[in-house]
């Protein structure tokens, strides 16, 4: 199965796929007249398999069908709802879209947006009555044609997903993603976590970034399994919905897990009658203690992933029990080719510090319209992460940051994640992030961010005769600030890049 459309037919006679809170099932053989419903559609639109057309859509089921039956017959490009105009200005200009689906009722600055651009729009409509997950679209375009072009039969190696990196210093890059590469992904998950047709999954991850599109919603079909598709992260609701669904898995950004575990004492009921095979974490480095919290109260392994939208999401992963697991560590190479290199490009044998690079057939060919990032990015078949780490005498990969995130402390290169861990190790706080300060005369210092746990007091000086401890001198913050609330990204990752200028420490 090497495309998306593939998938969905396989498992065309299976009875579940998306199921939600308050609608009836939407099964593999609805998503099938889904596609066929929307190929129609769109050849009527004039819509091409080479075409983009851009999703607009809050998390939930009609999002991931929306993506899912568009992939199927074009090029999707999921954008995340809570954009600005401005933000939308820059996507758009950017994706160059044929159209954009968004719900009818939407009041979306989008909407706005496309029609400057010139963009069609197609709306979205939903019957609360259907099956969870089954829209229709409406178009008010004139020239409908009922012609159907017969060479758009969907192949491996047709782009079916846009998206773009996060752009924290630069201008965001766009990553095209083929059938061929989705699908690969998807089935190393499937494998790494030995998923099957009996598994269910909740999606708590956005469903416009390659977390929940291929760690979540791809893998659980590519098994032919069953997910609840949640109407966004919500650690109030997310007990019920363990109640409700009694789900076998889920997988969350460590920012998630936290948020979490600040509610599992008041739902232990709940959490004692889970069926959690195993929980997964990804797309940000989790904490250890985080980790065996997490082990400890839910009853089950914690297995903690290395992804990235370059690589359609999975690049490396512990082992679920009885293989091996450890904490701070990303596991094996799973699916693609991992290795790490030198400044001179060449592979360096274990226990020695470089760049992770990579290569496999998850693996993009190369961004859009940015040859100077290629020429960057690619070394003799391999892309370059961006990131700093080393497999240990076991072979287990270790990141010690981005490259760009290393603090130079006078010459000493210091890696935020291993402080970081150190921080949260104390009992009082709850979130903690390293980043770099200026410094007239060592060029950068070290510094931290911390929330504390409710009811909890520390001071700086209390936490840094904690970390002396732990820690080498040098790597100690020497400015440490306390925070309500530590700024995250738009998946909930926390910022490290540009934090000093946030927080007013840097001019």
């Amino acid at each position: 199965m090497k495309t998306i459309p593939e998938i969905v037919n396989f498992f065309n006679d299976e009875e579940a796929y998306i199921f939600t809170e308050d609608q009836p099932v939407f099964t593999y053989a609805d998503l099938n007249r889904q596609i066929d419903w929307t190929k129609d559609f769109f050849h009527k639109n004039h819509i091409q398999k080479t075409d983009t057309i851009a999703i607009v859509c809050e998390n939930g089921p009609v999002m991931a069908t929306s993506f899912l039956a568009t992939a199927s017959n074009c090029c999707a490009a999921p954008l995340n709802p809570s954009y600005t105009a401005s933000e939308f200005d820059f996507y758009l200009e950017d994706l160059k879209p044929k159209a954009l689906i968004v719900k009818e009722d939407s009041s979306s600055p989008v909407i706005e947006v496309a029609k400057r651009k010139k963009i069609k729009i197609f709306n979205l409509l939903v019957n609360n009555i259907d099956p969870s997950g089954k829209f229709s679209l409406r178009s008010k375009n004139e020239n409908i044609s009922n012609t159907i072009n017969q060479n758009d039969i969907i192949i491996p190696d047709d782009i079916a997903l846009i998206l773009h990196t996060s752009g924290t210093t630069s201008k965001p890059k766009m990553v095209p993603l083929t059938h061929l590469n989705l699908c690969t992904s998807a089935k190393n998950i499937v494998q790494t976590l030995n998923l099957d047709r009996s598994d269910k999954c909740i999606n708590i991850m956005p469903l416009f970034h390659i977390h929940g599109i291929v760690g979540l919603l791809l893998s659980s079909l590519f098994s032919g399994g069953n997910i609840f598709t949640s109407p966004g992260f919500n650690a109030l609701k997310f007990f019920s919905w363990l109640k409700v669904f009694s789900p076998t898995w889920y997988s969350a950004v460590p920012t998630m897990h936290q948020a979490i575990l600040t509610r599992a004492n008041r739902n232990s009921e709940i959490i004692e009658e889970t069926k959690l095979r195993f929980i997964r974490s990804s797309s940000a480095p989790l904490p250890s203690m985080t980790m065996k919290e997490i082990e400890k109260i839910f009853h089950c392994p914690v297995i903690e992933s290395y992804g990235m939208t370059e690589a359609s999401h999975q690049m490396t992963s512990n082992h679920l029990p009885p293989g091996n697991r450890k904490a701070i560590k990303v596991g094996f190479a799973a699916g693609p080719k991992v290795s790490v290199i030198d400044d001179s490009h060449k592979i360096l044998e274990n226990g020695k510090i470089g760049e992770i690079i990579i290569r496999g057939k998850n693996v993009t060919k190369g961004y859009l319209n940015n040859s100077q990032a290629n020429k960057d990015s690619f070394i003799n078949g391999w892309f370059r992460t961006g990131d700093q780490g080393f497999y240990d005498e076991e072979g287990f990969l270790q990141i010690t940051g981005r490259i760009k995130e290393i603090i130079n402390k006078g010459g000493e290169k210091i890696s935020p994640l291993e402080i970081d861990d150190a921080i949260m190790q104390h009992e009082s706080v709850f979130q903690g992030i390293t980043f770099p300060i200026v410094h007239a005369k060592l060029g950068e210092e070290v510094a931290a961010a911390i929330v504390l746990k409710n009811d909890h007091q520390l001071t700086a000086q209390e936490l840094k005769e904690f970390l002396s401890k732990i820690l080498i001198s040098y790597k100690i913050p020497q400015t440490i600030v306390f925070l309500d609330e530590i700024p995250k990204g738009k998946t909930g990752k926390l910022q490290r890049i540009g934090l000093a200028k946030k927080l007013g420490l840097e001019k």
